[in-house]
């Protein structure tokens, strides 16, 4: 059985009351590959929260909780891994690199992962 595609969840946390903690464990329920990274290095439920990216060519989707006031940091790691689609969810909008981002040829979803795990559109 093929593995499915990485799903990188950008703002991962160790607490359980954060939405990017709730995403992770869905995406996981669901059989999506995950990689968690975080401004600090954590455990979620075994799992590694990274500071580090993965390596380019491996990421799928970025399901982005950071938000617009501490995306610059991440953006361009986030850039060089080339993932085919980046979801920004409630509270990360930011139309400007919104913008950017869609002229490198990848698509911009505003949505919420959470949702669309839920009704089969993930």
């Amino acid at each position: 059985m093929a593995q499915s595609p990485l799903t990188l969840v950008l703002g991962a946390s160790e607490n359980p009351n954060r939405y990017s903690h709730r995403a992770a464990n869905m995406l996981k329920s669901h059989g999506h590959a995950v990689w968690l990274t975080g401004r600090r290095p954590g455990n979620h439920d075994g799992m590694p929260i990274c500071t580090h990216f993965p390596e380019q060519g491996i990421v799928d989707t970025v399901t982005l909780y950071v938000g617009p006031a501490h995306q610059a940091e991440f953006a361009s790691a986030v850039e060089k891994l080339l993932p085919r689609r980046i979801i920004f969810n409630p509270g990360t909008e930011n139309p400007k690199w919104q913008a950017h981002l869609q002229g490198l040829g990848i698509v911009v979803e505003e949505a919420c992962t959470l949702v669309l795990l839920s009704i089969g559109q993930y």
